[in-house]
């Protein structure tokens, strides 16, 4: 047997603590489980700044307007983004665009910036957010891009990532806050008062359904090819580092977090060839995430969109978000 082995026996025969269980209030799970999922991830040491918000300049993009900007995340590192107004004004709902492991933010802009740069997958988020009668906010992830990736395009995740595991805190909880704090930014700037939701796919996928847990403030999320069990995805399969936080199979699958999006509407995406997430773990996961939208009296509230290729966005998911 190899350590591997050794350790994905131990996971397939532990059964998660914090699993909401039968007669348990919802309500009192909830903020047990939002505790102990902002400790795991290591939120706690992130220092709160000032925005110091930055406008850097304002384009026409046909059907929209697109505004550059930057703001504080925390002490000294500034986020980088856009906000992009469609032409009639209508910013009574944003989607905030997450990319996963790519060369960065300007894929969900529809733009190409280094060599080999391609707009596939339906990743150029901001044309569908407009199509679909949203604004769009549009940030670097951490460790993509402008985001400390490599200067030749790219993620640079590794070396970071186990750097604030030193710290005791994870990469994904810094994404998720500067998806909170993106929001404050917008509601202070661009939307007030608006409908934020999140959409992202892979890596973004996976930090829109960490800050979909988290943040409250996300009335509406999309995850693309990330939800998938820990046991069928992430620890047989290899994933980049900034997809582990550590502890957290003791405590939760990842279905479990579904408690604390619901009755909040959600649309999951999946690949059915998708060979880093697994269509059966995923169905089977959100066979979960149903049962946690049952208890939360939303049972309809969730939707599961399979698209017939791999690992990529599939823009027809659209049709069944907005119905929610």
């Amino acid at each position: 047997m190899t350590p591997h082995e050794l350790y994905l026996n131990q996971m397939a025969k532990t059964e998660p603590l914090l699993r909401l269980r039968e007669g348990q209030p919802p309500e009192k799970w909830r903020a047990l489980a939002r505790q102990k999922l902002r400790e795991l991830l290591g939120m706690d040491q992130i220092l709160p700044c000032r925005l110091d918000f930055r406008a850097e300049e304002t384009i026409d993009a046909g059907d929209y307007t697109r505004t550059r900007f930057t703001f504080q995340s925390e002490p000294g590192f500034r986020v980088p983004g856009y906000f992009c107004m469609p032409r009639d004004g209508d910013a009574s709902k944003v989607m905030i665009c997450l990319q996963g492991h790519s060369t960065g933010m300007h894929i969900s802009l529809g733009e190409t910036k280094y060599p080999g740069d391609e707009i596939d997958g339906d990743r150029d988020f901001v044309r569908h957010a407009i199509d679909h009668g949203h604004a769009a906010l549009v940030i670097e992830q951490r460790c993509f891009g402008e985001q400390g990736g490599r200067p030749e395009g790219g993620t640079n995740c590794g070396q970071a990532s186990m750097t604030a595991l030193l710290l005791g805190r994870t990469t994904l909880a810094g994404r998720v806050w500067d998806v909170t704090r993106a929001i404050d930014v917008a509601e202070a700037q661009f939307s007030p008062g608006a409908q934020y939701c999140c959409m992202g796919n892979s890596g973004g996928g996976t930090a829109t359904w960490y800050a979909a847990a988290v943040e409250p403030r996300i009335a509406k999320a999309m995850p693309s090819c990330a939800v998938c069990s820990f046991d069928g995805s992430i620890a047989p399969i290899g994933h980049c580092i900034c997809n582990y936080v550590p502890g957290i199979r003791q405590w939760f699958d990842m279905g479990d977090l579904a408690g604390l999006i619901a009755p909040r509407p959600l649309v999951v995406v999946a690949g059915l060839k998708d060979r880093i997430f697994p269509i059966d773990a995923t169905r089977e996961t959100f066979q979960l995430i149903q049962s946690y939208y049952a208890a939360a009296g939303a049972p309809d509230a969730c939707k599961l969109y399979v698209g017939p290729e791999g690992h990529r966005f599939y823009a027809e998911a659209w049709e069944e978000f907005v119905l929610l």
